[in-house]
């Protein structure tokens, strides 16, 4: 299902169905790219377009808040700091001490947004920014390399192992950044510094390769 054909989807559960929507990278034709471009090289990017992206604030404390949100999303809130959580095609990463990024199908973030609001009580906050942000996967056997000329983390094994997540500076814009494999991220990135960071990891990986995935 290609971007357009995912907006729609999830337009037309909204009162105006004509109100167009795209990726933040929509305009960089990503698709074309991996038909056309390089095959191989040393940096992979694919962009997760249209996911569902949730932040929920609740007290780590309150043993009803964090029972109602285990029964909502099937797994269990990540309490430690910097971790995360994937049980089948929902994420949750913890961002600090009360809150907690929560990525779903695109589709089912509508969904996920009631059953919260069935289950949780009292004082808590769930917000859709979907539409505010996206998740960019950067992969291959010099993304490390590409890395480090963007963000002062340390990515070492030993201090950043994979399931670890961290809000940081990236090329002076932010992204909060979860290692998914040896070699592999995710970085969640506003909109609105899409296009700058788009250009920016193509001219980071250039000495290496930049491999676009559909």
């Amino acid at each position: 299902m290609s971007d357009n054909e995912v907006f729609a989807a999830v337009m037309n559960q909204l009162p105006d169905a004509s109100i167009p929507g795209y990726s933040p990278l929509h305009h960089a034709d990503l698709e074309s790219l991996a038909k056309q471009g390089p095959q191989q090289g040393g940096v992979h990017l694919r962009e997760h377009a249209l996911l569902g992206h949730l932040v929920l604030r609740c007290n780590p404390e309150n043993p009803e808040h964090l029972a109602g949100a285990e029964r909502v999303l099937g797994v269990a809130l990540p309490l430690q700091p910097m971790s995360s959580v994937t049980a089948g095609n929902v994420s949750v990463l913890w961002t600090s001490p009360d809150e907690w990024v929560i990525m779903v199908p695109g589709l089912e973030a509508f969904d996920y947004e009631t059953k919260f609001r069935a289950e949780m009580a009292g004082h808590y906050s769930l917000v859709n920014v979907s539409g505010g942000q996206t998740l960019v996967e950067v992969s291959g056997a010099n993304v490390v390399d590409m890395l480090k000329k963007s963000t002062p983390l340390d990515f070492d094994l030993s201090v950043f192992p994979v399931g670890k997540v961290a809000g940081t500076v990236f090329a002076k814009a932010g992204a909060v950044v979860r290692r998914t494999g040896e070699d592999r991220f995710e970085m969640i990135i506003r909109r609105s510094f899409a296009d700058y960071l788009w250009l920016w990891l193509q001219d980071a990986s250039r000495e290496y390769g930049l491999v676009i995935e559909a």
